[in-house]
């Protein structure tokens, strides 16, 4: 790469969220997804229908497809679009779970053609947000929740200590793998990994560990050229 690539190169992943940087978000969250696919079907078999991996790569190859057809678009656009396509392709609790939050942060992010990542942030809050509210989880309910709201934690604290964004996303994807590896220890209250009860304890959360890929494949798109 010659300097002229390097420096445009730096300024892309470092200038805003735009539909580039969404978008790259998104084909990492679907690479992830599909080499951990195996990972993620092991750990709902013990405690679920044994189908998030499969239903995971189900719905972001889908998502990837339709990448193509919304180039250029606002990257609001490109989180809802996405959403609407894990919402109806993704099976089990969770496709309208990660539907739901991408749709919203979308939503937040409205029409505007860049934004920082304090608007980033803002965004997943709202999924988080709509997350909640559809399926009534908490902290420590053994779900989804579990990675994703430590990982919004961190982005802020890392936000307003002045961090630079590589060291923000990548601070963010460690608090969700850890919000994933906590959830070994806890017992099920949502979901159907709450009705295995006491059995449901020493067994890695399927949903929560999914989530810490795309937080993964997020410190990957800002930081790829």
């Amino acid at each position: 790469m010659d300097a002229s690539s390097s420096r445009e190169a730096h300024v892309s992943r470092h200038s805003g969220f735009d539909s580039r940087l969404a978008a790259r978000w998104i084909r990492a969250c679907a690479e992830e997804v599909s080499t951990h696919r195996d990972h993620l079907t092991q750990l709902d078999a013990a405690i679920g229908d044994a189908d998030h991996g499969v239903n995971m790569d189900r719905g972001f190859s889908a998502a990837l497809s339709g990448l193509d057809a919304i180039e250029g678009v606002p990257p609001g656009q490109v989180l809802q679009q996405t959403g609407a396509t894990l919402m109806f392709r993704v099976g089990g609790a969770a496709g309208p779970l990660y539907g739901s939050a991408f749709r919203r942060a979308g939503e937040h992010l409205g029409d505007d053609a860049s934004v920082g990542l304090e608007e980033l942030l803002a965004a997943l809050r709202e999924g988080l947000a709509a997350m909640q509210s559809l399926g009534a989880a908490v902290e420590g309910d053994k779900t989804i929740i579990d990675a994703w709201l430590p990982a919004i934690g961190s982005l802020e604290r890392e936000l307003r200590a002045g961090a630079d964004p590589d060291v923000v996303v990548r601070r963010a994807r460690e608090a969700a793998e850890a919000g994933a590896t906590a959830t070994t220890a806890m017992q099920a209250r949502k979901g159907r990994a709450s009705y295995l009860g006491p059995r449901s304890v020493g067994h890695q959360d399927p949903g929560a560990t999914s989530t810490a890929l795309l937080f993964r494949a997020l410190e990957r798109a800002v930081n790829d050229p």
